[in-house]
Parts: C-alpha cells; sequence; structure tokens
C-alpha cells in the first residue's frame, strides 16, 4: 500500500510574502540539476525524431508521427505522474517519468537497428513520459514559492532545461558516428543519449528531493487552516497576486487555453522545419542548430518571462505569447529557404512565443486551483497540452504534404491570435450576481 512522503517540519507563515518553508532553495536547486540532465533527452526527439520516421517509413506525411506519438504518451504519462504525484509526492511521480522515458528512448534505439516500425511507434509512445515530466517538474518549482514570485520559481525550473536540450541538438552528428560504429543507424544515436539524461535525472529526483514540495505545501495549508488566520499566508496572499480566488474555473480555463494554444502553434511549426530544411538541401547538422536556437528560445528567456508575468501581470503576457507566436509564423512563411539564419530567427520567436504562454498558462492555473487538488489538476491540464501537442505534431506533415510550410507557418500564427479574444473577454470584471 502506497503512502505519502512525509512531509519536513512546517514552519510558521510569515507576513513577508517570501518562499513558505525553508528548503525552497535546495529543492529548485535539485529540480535544475534534473532539468539540465533531461534537457538533452528532450531534444533528441525534436531533433531527429520526423527525420528517423520518414527514413524508416520513406513518407513525408508520416514525418509528424513521431511528435504526435511522444506527445499522446506524454499525455497518458501527465495523468499518472498527476496522480501519483497528488498521492505520493512529486518525488516519486517525476522520477517514475523520467525513468520511463528512458526506457523509451532505448526502445527506440531498438527499433531503428532492427529496423522495426512496430517498435519505433510503441518506443516514441513510452518516450513521451519523459516529455511530460519536464514539463510538469515546474509545477514542483511552484509548490512552494510565494504568490507573487510563482512565476518566477516556474521560470527558474524551465531556464535549467536550456543548457542540456541546446548541447543535445549539436551533438547530432557525434552521436550519429557513435551510433554507426556500433551498428546502428545514425539518426538513432540521439535517442542513446536521451536514455541515458532520463535516467540520471530520475536517480536525482528519487535520492534528492527531499522534503518532497508538494506533500510539505499540502502540511503548510493544513496548518494555515487549523491555527489563527494571519493577515497573509501562502494560500491568502494568492489574492494580491492578480485577483485570482483559489477555485476560479475562469482562470483555470484561460491557463490551460493559453498554454494548449501556445503548444499547438509550437509543435507544428518545429515538427517540419527540419523536414522543410532537408527538402530545400541544408544538412541534419544545419537544421540541428536552428533546433538548438529554438529549443535554446523555449527556455532560456524563462526567467524574463517569469519576471514579466510577476511584475506585470498573467494576462498581458498570454496576450503578447499570441502576437510572438503570429510574428513567428510570418516570419517562417517568408523567409527564404536557403536563408538558415532568417530560420533561426523565426524559430527563435516561436519558442520565446511559447515560453511567454507556457509561464503564464502555469502561474495562472496554479492562483486557481487549490494545494489539495492541485496535482491532480495540472496532470490533467498537461494531458490537454499533449493532446494538443499531438494534434499539432500530427497535422503539420499532412499540411506541409497537401500544401506548403509556408501554409503551415501562416496557418499557425493565425490559431494563435484566437488567444486575444479569450483574454480580453477574461480581463473584464464580473457583473456582480444580484
Amino acid at each position: 500500500m502506497t503512502t505519502s512522503p512525509a512531509p519536513a517540519p512546517v514552519p510558521t507563515p510569515t507576513p513577508t510574502g517570501e518562499a513558505a518553508h525553508p528548503a525552497q532553495r535546495r529543492i529548485l536547486a535539485v529540480l535544475i540539476a534534473a532539468q539540465v540532465l533531461s534537457g538533452a533527452g528532450l531534444a533528441a526527439g525534436i531533433t531527429v525524431g520526423a527525420l528517423l520516421a520518414q527514413d524508416m517509413l520513406g513518407a513525408t506525411g508520416l514525418a509528424g508521427l513521431p511528435s504526435a506519438l511522444f506527445t499522446i504518451g506524454s499525455a497518458a504519462a501527465a495523468v499518472l505522474i498527476g496522480r501519483a504525484s497528488q498521492r505520493s509526492g512529486r518525488r516519486l511521480g517525476l522520477a517514475g517519468g523520467y525513468a520511463g522515458g528512458a526506457l523509451g528512448a532505448l526502445g527506440v534505439v531498438a527499433a531503428a537497428a532492427l529496423g522495426s516500425v512496430p517498435l519505433l511507434f510503441a518506443s516514441l509512445f513510452v518516450y513521451g513520459a519523459g516529455t511530460a515530466t519536464n514539463l510538469q517538474a515546474r509545477y514542483a518549482g511552484a509548490d512552494l514559492a510565494a504568490p507573487s514570485r510563482r512565476a518566477r520559481a516556474v521560470s527558474i525550473v524551465l531556464v535549467a532545461t536550456t543548457l542540456g536540450a541546446v548541447a543535445g541538438p549539436n551533438l547530432v552528428t557525434p552521436l550519429g558516428g557513435m551510433a554507426d560504429a556500433v551498428g546502428i543507424p545514425p539518426l538513432a544515436g540521439p535517442f542513446m543519449l536521451a536514455a541515458v539524461a532520463y535516467a540520471a535525472a530520475a536517480v536525482v529526483l528519487w535520492f534528492l528531493l527531499r522534503p518532497d514540495p508538494l506533500a510539505t505545501a499540502r502540511a503548510l495549508a493544513a496548518a494555515e487552516t487549523a491555527a489563527p488566520r494571519v493577515a497573509t499566508s501562502p494560500e491568502g496572499a494568492q489574492d494580491a497576486v492578480e485577483g485570482v480566488p483559489s477555485g476560479d474555473v475562469r482562470y483555470l480555463l484561460t491557463g490551460a487555453a493559453v498554454m494548449v494554444m501556445a503548444q499547438l502553434v509550437m509543435v507544428a511549426i518545429m515538427t517540419m522545419t527540419p523536414v522543410h530544411m532537408a527538402h530545400h538541401g541544408h544538412s541534419v547538422g544545419a537544421a540541428g542548430v536552428v533546433i538548438s536556437i529554438h529549443v535554446a528560445a523555449m527556455f532560456l528567456p524563462s526567467p524574463l518571462s517569469g519576471y514579466l508575468v510577476d511584475r506585470f501581470g498573467r494576462l498581458p503576457v498570454a496576450a503578447a505569447s499570441g502576437l510572438t507566436l503570429l510574428a513567428s509564423g510570418l516570419l517562417a512563411a517568408f523567409a527564404p529557404p536557403d536563408s538558415v539564419v532568417l530560420l533561426a530567427v523565426a524559430l527563435a520567436l516561436l519558442g520565446l512565443g511559447w515560453s511567454f504562454g507556457l509561464v503564464a498558462g502555469t502561474a495562472i492555473v496554479t492562483d486557481a486551483v487549490p494545494v489539495t487538488t492541485r496535482a491532480k489538476t495540472q496532470g490533467w491540464v498537461d494531458v490537454a497540452i499533449a493532446v494538443s501537442g499531438a494534434g499539432g505534431g500530427l497535422v503539420s506533415g499532412f499540411v506541409v504534404a497537401a500544401g506548403s510550410y509556408a501554409v503551415l507557418s501562416i496557418g499557425g500564427g493565425v490559431v494563435a491570435l484566437g488567444l486575444l479574444p479569450l483574454i480580453a473577454y477574461v480581463s473584464r470584471p464580473r457583473e456582480p450576481r444580484t
């Protein structure tokens, strides 16, 4: 029978609005270490997944299938990670998720070596657990953060992914050589790195993520309920951030919609960029550089995103996400196919727009969900994010095959504009009930 981990001693909430627990710094340090490792695993599927599928299947129209498979897998994993975290704490949920990602990466290597398409598909599905875990770790960073600093705590966890995620695509060529030397198709090389990276992240979290941040946050909330009310508390200060009371369904749905839309547009354009480049004579190494710039732009500006969200509000930055994604789509569509520089700039804007949307959306959802049901709700939100990414990845190949990369990019930018009417509606003050 599974039991919840024992939380650390609960301190008295302070009126300063700072982190409610002294373990917050340690928790962030452990999460940073795990995210640096896991970033390399995350980048493998992004960089060569579509190319590997195209090579094994011999069809461009199905090149988006790997992205769809590991994002569907990440949706299933998000549910399991959310439930495990709700029941037994973040440590079990996150470590188990990375272990699953490592197993999936090994399966992809075996599938490439054997030429087995069914094994490739099954392994990509399992590999998605690593993607889900990499995103869910951001919630762990916010569990014990003061409400006025939640977005910055999320951004610290996200930016830690940058080192591994940027290094991974640039190792495509040497890893391919290593794989070829042992009789494995070169495109499977990055998945060898992913297996090691995800496994190492799982070990770090399992042994070092103590005290468990979610279990401790629940203990803080219980102590706050039982104790006499203080002027400002981790939960009570929530209203001071942006007027978002815990349990506000409008904000919960808006936060989820912001992240879903950003993920859909980002995955669709990102997935087909290496294929687009290959069709116009660019090398796999050049595609790796562009994707590494894109991934850096997803995570490296996270501190800026977090600062802007905490300083100027969740909804304005969410609106900026939609506008930035539109600019990215237009630039990608109209950039000359032989211009690696302009494609890199377009993909950098794509990553920045995603960063704005993810950090703002995460803060909105965390503000609106009480700690007692936080992990499970966050898991379901990430399911919606993963499903949207799967749809974007799957449709992207067919759109390019039937139309062009430009059609896909412009369409993605227009879809991103759908965020603006929703944000405008939610920004209006609610009419008092009579």
